[in-house]
């Protein structure tokens, strides 16, 4: 469970200058159902952080849920030849096609968050700063929520080089 601000610092003490508002939480996207049904029980997730030059991924502890101060991947924009982002189930598929081959990541849709992982590794309890849970003083903001449109806007609309054929 992760505040944006301890996000940023890691990765500013990690060397990466982050972009304000482009963090959700994502794992890696499974390749069938039947993954899909074993990564329900032993899911990893990461931070994706759009940084000046490149997306950076976060991991989260498997047991602990606290964020590590560690960079699982860096991937340079200009290694990036195509992002395709759509909609799968209750979650977004975000395809990476880079120099080093291709990356599948999911992310959960902003609408049930507060029930959801992403909700609670980005609020730290499932439900706070929702509303669902009745006007508060606990006014906790949920950041994947509010971060996910406009970050997915972004990496599509990343800045791509063309592809030499050889």
């Amino acid at each position: 469970m992760a505040t944006e601000k301890i996000v940023n610092e890691i990765l500013k003490d990690a060397g990466y200058t982050p972009r304000e508002g482009r963090a959700i939480i994502v794992t890696y996207a499974p390749s069938n159902l039947s993954e899909k049904i074993t990564r329900f029980f032993s899911n990893e997730f990461f931070v994706l952080q759009m940084c000046e030059d490149s997306l950076v991924l976060l991991p989260f502890g498997r047991m602990s849920f606290m964020l590590k101060k560690d960079v699982a991947l860096e991937i340079p924009y200009d290694r990036i030849h195509r992002v395709e982002v759509r909609e799968d189930m209750l979650n977004y598929r975000i395809e990476l096609d880079t120099e080093d081959g291709l990356i599948s990541l999911s992310t959960q849709q902003k609408e049930l968050s507060e029930f959801r992982t992403s909700g609670t590794l980005s609020v730290g309890m499932s439900g706070f700063g929702s509303g669902i849970l009745g006007a508060s003083a606990l006014k906790i903001e949920n950041w994947h929520r509010t971060n996910l449109d406009a970050t997915l806007e972004e990496l599509k609309a990343l800045p791509f080089r063309e592809v030499k054929a050889e």
